[in-house]
Parts: structure tokens; C-alpha cells; sequence
């Protein structure tokens, strides 16, 4: 039997569970079982808890469907439990280091009692002092083992669940779980303490709780908060079943109405139905109030006895009216032009155009990338719908014909930016761009993160200095309503480095679906244009921008190269979208294709990828062919800009480090071997996941048609997928 049994739910914090679990493995004491509670063996949490349950025999997961919620996730994770304390850890928080240690060590000198209370730490996700909230609680306890009637105000009732070792025995014996609902800690730890015998506390930090930027998930608005009348009801009826002690019971009864309170007068918990909320709590304290109970001096009084006469319009006045939330401009729009400025705030004014979409791609520099994708399939399956493409000045002939466009600053660009309902971006929209109620912003992002992003960068100076604010950044977040992500692992990205309140919309990227519907027609068409002389190998080189440089450096010399790699070997330069200057640099046996509008077009031409760091990579392996990496200044890049994995360690295909170990790759047919083939099949499986030809298809259907999720088409597995030939491929056969 394991000295503690830690149970971890997963549902929602997929970005953040490695930390949780890896904060628990690495404790210097290893007398445990880990128990994650995934909501499916395909969530997006399977993949995190299956990396760790492969290398380390004492993670266990078990499997509670989303609908069972937080409760159902701990009770499967109880039932589970083998160890002689049950510790409960939410995933998206961490044991601090040396914290079973220190329980096992504490339990040792109180022996077996069956709540072990302990402090923790609440950590602003950003900025602020870390917060200790269970220390008062514990302060005035005695210093040994003790029963619950020499410390009365430890109730269990303002204590999370992640606050104590549990003895499993104790549990078990009294039918003790989870009450289902929301507010279920209430229930819990309330239940807990008024059945418990012998407690101890530990006077130090076992949790760190991380903070959530949007909130606690219980403090959204809704009618959830009514469930913890149901919390309250059932530990306050209990109390007086196994008949508590005065002593006892009333302060169990203030804290528990202390939560009532704080609910009734919260207008954000309870938008709608607090008058319902109140009358309800008004029946539930006349039913429990213990006899001879007086309540609390000063305004928290007052509160106590128009409560309890359910005089609901003096509870208002008392708390104050609390006015409606003000929807008007929250941020100064931005329109150069005092008369641009007043007629942007006047379209604001007017009703949204529900049948209006406005889409932007790279801050307007044309028409592309999953924006572009989104737009063409939308005219197919949504033509009611009219859609507008943002573009800068200058590039409107960067447009296909017939797209309807606005440019950038213009007064048509504001006035569809206010009356849109969707909005489609692949970075964001500027600063001064009001998210109006009723309106959908969907962000489709523009690659699979390698480079640390959003937040994710405040600790990389070249990198922050040039993002600017982040609050303003996180400003931007809020806007969004959808965030598209192409693998899970971009998935846990994008939820720590944008944290939102978005919807994570696991549909892959629409711009990569040509990859798996173009022929080889279409392949053969695009070279032609390219200008890639026939029967040669086209290789694609996309080096990524440097933060840590000024100006464009292609990093390799490109005309050595294909001397040392072959006659037959030509280069596609790509240069990072930064530098698009618009016209074409070089000749010969290198062709510059860093201005031809479509990336997609461009890799569809090549025979293989060279790259280093770009994001690009991602998306090329959907094609199936040879990439490799050309990575000499590696350990610089994953200094200055930060990286989410090691690419050394992971990449698609071979990895040369000086230009002769390039030109030899290519010179021996090693790029294009069998050891390349392994290496690229490992990372297609990771990041090729939801890439399969339809994901333009489900966008669609989903954001601006509203299908449900079950409607939508499901995506096809890796290994049925048929990407577009490549011209050498054809030549050959």
C-alpha cells in the first residue's frame, strides 16, 4: 500500500497538466500512486498523462466522462486509490518541492489521523504577492493531533479539498465522496470535518494554486451558484443528524452563510435569479439556525437578520445598487481622423449585420493563410453570408478577383469592423477594434508554435521589448471566442500562452487542406509558374526571422549549396513574411519566392524542405516529403527566443549543424532515406493530428453556420490520408 494515493483531474487544463504532474514526480519522497482522471483515452490530456504513465509505473489513470464534472472526476480518482492518505491536486496547480516529505514527516508525529490540514499558496498568474488564505484558519489550532471540538472554527467549509491528506480508511468507512454539482468542496470539506474524530495541520505550503487570468471557473455567471444552497443544505443537515454540539455548530452555520451571502449580493455570480437565490437561502437559514445563535456584530449582522426576515429589497439597498455593466467603448478606438473616429463610434450604435464577415490575414498584408482558406470555403457553403478582406494600401492587387475588400484605416474598414458580426483574424485586430456582444471573433493563428508565444515570451527581454504590452496583448485575448488549433500540442500551447476564455477548436488548419486536395496537375502548374526548370529537384528554403537580428540573412549560401548538392538541385528562396519587399532577389539555380502570395503554392512546388526553426515545417510534413533541419545557430535561438521542445531531440528529418554536413546529406541521399522517413512519420503523428483536408469544412460549419461539434465532418486518420504527389514522385513512376 502506498504511503499517499494524489488524484489530479484533467478536464480543461490540459495546457498546464505537465507541470501538475511533473510536480508530483519529482518529489524527493516516492512512497505514492498518481492518479490523473482524463475524460477520454483521446483528450487532450490522454497524450500528457500517457508520456509520463510510459516512463514511471506509479502513474495510473483512470477515465470520468466531462458530464460527471469536477465531483464525478475525484470520486473515480477515490475509487482508484490504494494509498493510506488520499491527496487531491486540481491540474492545473503544482506540490511545492519537499511536500509529501513534509506531510509523511508530520503524520509521523500525530499518527493516523483523518484530516491532515496544511497551508497553501494562491499565485497570481501574472503580477502580485502570492497569498496564504489557509493560514489564519490553521493558526489557532492545537499543536498536536486534536478533535474537531477544541478547534470549532475549522469547519472544512472555507477550505479547497487540495488543502488536506485524507486517511483513505476514514473515507471509505463513512461513505464519504464528492456531492455532485458545483461548489462541491463545500459539500465535501464541510461533510469531512463534521465526521472526522482526530485532526492535525501542517503549518507550511503543500499547493501552489495558480491563479486563473479569467477566473475561477465557479465565479462565471450562471445558474451553478444555486447549487450551493444544495452544498450548504446537505453538510448543515448533517450536522444536526449526528447531532454537533452547539459549540460546534455555529460556527459551522456562520460560514456557511457567509458563503450564501457572498453569493446573494454578487450581481456578476447572478445576473438573473438572485431575488429566487436569496428567498431560497432565507428558508435554508431559518431551517438550520442553531438555538440560541447570535449573529455577528456590525454589517455582516444586519445582513445575518434581513436574511433571515427574507427582506430582500432592504438586503439590496444595504449592499448597494450595483450598476448594470457600461457596453460602450471599452478602449478609445483608433481611427486616424477626428470625423473617422466619430463615425466608427456611431456604427457601433447600429445593429450588427448578422450576415457580415470581415477577415484580416498577417495584419493586412493580402490574401492568405487560414483566413484566405476560411473566406473560399465559406462562399461555397455559406453564400448568404457577405465577406470582406482587410488589406493594406498598396495591396489590393494581391487579391484574387471577385473578393469584396477594405482597406486598412479606411473609413469602409471601420464601419465594417463595428457592424460585423464575424470576425476572422490569423494574428489581431487593432488595438482600438470594440468586441461588441452578440459578435464572433474567431482566431485562426498562423502556425505550430516551436518559438515561445504571447506570455509565454515576458521572460525573453529581445523578445519582450518588441511584443510590447502585454496587457494590451491580453486585451486582444478577450476579443476572441475561438482559437483554432491544428495538435494537441498546440492546443496546451496556445492555453498558457493566450490565456482567454475561448473555445479551443481541434479542426487543424483549412490553409494546409490544399495539401491533401490539390493533384498533380495543380502541382505541376505551380512549378511551371515558379519557374522550376522541369525534371529538377526543387528544394525549399524557409529560414525563420531571428529576434536578435536586424535585417534578412539567409544564414547559408545558397549558390554554394547547390553546387556541393547536385546539377540537379534548384533552391525556392523563402525568406520570413518580415521581409517581403515584393520583388524577386537572386537567379539562376536559386529562384526568390519569398513574394509569391501563397506559401501553400510554394511548398506544394518543392521536392523537400530546408528550414531551421520556421513553423513551417508543421505544416510541409502534412506533404510527406523529405524536410531537414539546418540548425547553426540552435543553442543561440533557443537562448534568445525560447522554444516549447527540443528539436534536436524531436525533428522531422536529419539535422546538419554546418553547411558541408547540408550539402552531404543531400550529396549521399541521406535527406531522402529511410532514417529520414522514420524520423518524419514520428513528428507527422504529433503534428499532422487534425490535418486532413476538411478543416476549412468544419470552421465553417461550426463558427458561422453554428452546427454542434457532433455535426461536423470527423477527421480522417493519419494513415488513410493521401497528401498531393510531388513532381519528382511523378517523374519517377
Amino acid at each position: 500500500m502506498p504511503r499517499f494515493s494524489i488524484i489530479v483531474p484533467s478536464h480543461g487544463v490540459a495546457g498546464r497538466l505537465a507541470q501538475a504532474l511533473d510536480s508530483v514526480l519529482a518529489q524527493s519522497f516516492g512512497d505514492f500512486e498518481l492518479i490523473p482522471v482524463c475524460d477520454a483515452p483521446d483528450s487532450p490530456a490522454a497524450d500528457v498523462v500517457a508520456a509520463r504513465a510510459g516512463r514511471d509505473s506509479r502513474v495510473a489513470p483512470v477515465h470520468a466522462p466531462p458530464s460527471a464534472g469536477l465531483a464525478g472526476a475525484r470520486n473515480a480518482g477515490l475509487r482508484a486509490a490504494t494509498g493510506a492518505y488520499v491527496l487531491f491536486l486540481d491540474g492545473d496547480d503544482t506540490l511545492v518541492p519537499g511536500a509529501l516529505a513534509a506531510l509523511d514527516a508530520r503524520l509521523r508525529e500525530t499518527g493516523d489521523v483523518d484530516v491532515l490540514y496544511a497551508e497553501h499558496e494562491r499565485v497570481p498568474w501574472w503580477e502580485g504577492e502570492p497569498a496564504n488564505p489557509a493560514a489564519p484558519l490553521l493558526a489557532d489550532a492545537p499543536d498536536g493531533a486534536f478533535s474537531p471540538g477544541r478547534a470549532p472554527r475549522l469547519t472544512g467549509v472555507r477550505l479547497p479539498a487540495w488543502s488536506a491528506a485524507y486517511r483513505r480508511a476514514f473515507l471509505t468507512g463513512r461513505r464519504l465522496a464528492f456531492p455532485a454539482g458545483h461548489h462541491t468542496d463545500v459539500g465535501f470539506g464541510g461533510l469531512v470535518t463534521v465526521h472526522a474524530e482526530r485532526l492535525a495541520v501542517l503549518r507550511s505550503v503543500v499547493v501552489r494554486h495558480l491563479l486563473r487570468r479569467q477566473g475561477s471557473r465557479l465565479d462565471a455567471p450562471g445558474t451553478h451558484h444555486f447549487d450551493l444552497l444544495g452544498q450548504v443544505d446537505l453538510v448543515l443537515t448533517r450536522a444536526g443528524e449526528l447531532g454537533l454540539p452547539a459549540r460546534r455548530r455555529e460556527p459551522l452555520f456562520e460560514q456557511a452563510v457567509a458563503a450564501l451571502l457572498r453569493t446573494a449580493a454578487h450581481p456578476r455570480r447572478l445576473p438573473s435569479g438572485r431575488r429566487d437565490f436569496f428567498r431560497r437561502a432565507s428558508a435554508l437559514y431559518r431551517r438550520h439556525r442553531p438555538a440560541g445563535f447570535r449573529p455577528p456584530g456590525g454589517g455582516l449582522g444586519v445582513q445575518h437578520r434581513l436574511l433571515a426576515s427574507g427582506s430582500y429589497p432592504a438586503f439590496r439597498a444595504l449592499r448597494g445598487l450595483h450598476r448594470a455593466a457600461v457596453r460602450a467603448v471599452r478602449a478609445v478606438p483608433r481611427p486616424r481622423g477626428a470625423r473617422t473616429r466619430l463615425l466608427y463610434r456611431l456604427h457601433l450604435r447600429r445593429p450588427l449585420d448578422p450576415n457580415l464577415a470581415v477577415y484580416c490575414a498577417y495584419w493586412g498584408r493580402g490574401y492568405a493563410c487560414n483566413p484566405a482558406a476560411i473566406h473560399a470555403r465559406a462562399r461555397e457553403l455559406a453564400p448568404h453570408i457577405r465577406s470582406v478582406f482587410l488589406v493594406e494600401a498598396g495591396r489590393e492587387h494581391t487579391l484574387p478577383e471577385g473578393v469584396e475588400y477594405a482597406v486598412l484605416g479606411s473609413r469602409r474598414c471601420w464601419e465594417v469592423l463595428a457592424r460585423a458580426k464575424y470576425l476572422v483574424n490569423n494574428a489581431n485586430f487593432a488595438e482600438g477594434v470594440v468586441k461588441r456582444p452578440g459578435s464572433v471573433h474567431l482566431q485562426t493563428q498562423h502556425g505550430t508554435p516551436l518559438k515561445k508565444m504571447g506570455v509565454d515570451q515576458s521572460t525573453y527581454p529581445v523578445v519582450a521589448a518588441a511584443t510590447g504590452s502585454f496587457t494590451k496583448l491580453l486585451g486582444r485575448v478577450d476579443r476572441w471566442d475561438f482559437n483554432l488549433s491544428a495538435n494537441r500540442h498546440s492546443t496546451q500551447v496556445w492555453e498558457r500562452a493566450f490565456p482567454g476564455s475561448y473555445e479551443q477548436l481541434e479542426y487543424g488548419y483549412p490553409r494546409n487542406d490544399v495539401y491533401y486536395t490539390a493533384t498533380a496537375r495543380d502541382v505541376a502548374r505551380i512549378r511551371r509558374d515558379l519557374g522550376v526548370p522541369e525534371g529538377r529537384t526543387a528544394v525549399l528554403y524557409a529560414p525563420t526571422h531571428r529576434d536578435h537580428r536586424t535585417g534578412f540573412e539567409t544564414g547559408l549560401d545558397l549558390a554554394a549549396f547547390c553546387e556541393a548538392a547536385g546539377e540537379d538541385v534548384v533552391v525556392l528562396l523563402r525568406a520570413h513574411y518580415f521581409y517581403d519587399r515584393g520583388a524577386a532577389r537572386g537567379g539562376g539555380r536559386i529562384l526568390d519566392v519569398t513574394a509569391h502570395r501563397s506559401t501553400e503554392e510554394v511548398c506544394l512546388a518543392a521536392d523537400a524542405l530546408i528550414t531551421d526553426y520556421s513553423s513551417i515545417m508543421f505544416d510541409y510534413a502534412n506533404l510527406d516529403r523529405p524536410i531537414v533541419i539546418y540548425a547553426d545557430d540552435w543553442d543561440v535561438y533557443r537562448e534568445t527566443r525560447g522554444v516549447y521542445f527540443d528539436l534536436m531531440a524531436q525533428p522531422p528529418g536529419p539535422v546538419a549543424r554546418t553547411p558541408e554536413e547540408l550539402a552531404r546529406l543531400f550529396r549521399d541521399g541521406t535527406w531522402a532515406g529511410p532514417e529520414a522517413a522514420a524520423l518524419r512519420a514520428a513528428f507527422r503523428e504529433r503534428f499532422c493530428e487534425f490535418d486532413d483536408g476538411r478543416a476549412a469544412e468544419r470552421v465553417v460549419r461550426r463558427v458561422l453556420l453554428g452546427e454542434p461539434p457532433e455535426a461536423l465532418p470527423p477527421v480522417l486518420p493519419l494513415a488513410e490520408r493521401v497528401p498531393a504527389p510531388a513532381a519528382t514522385t511523378l517523374v519517377r513512376s
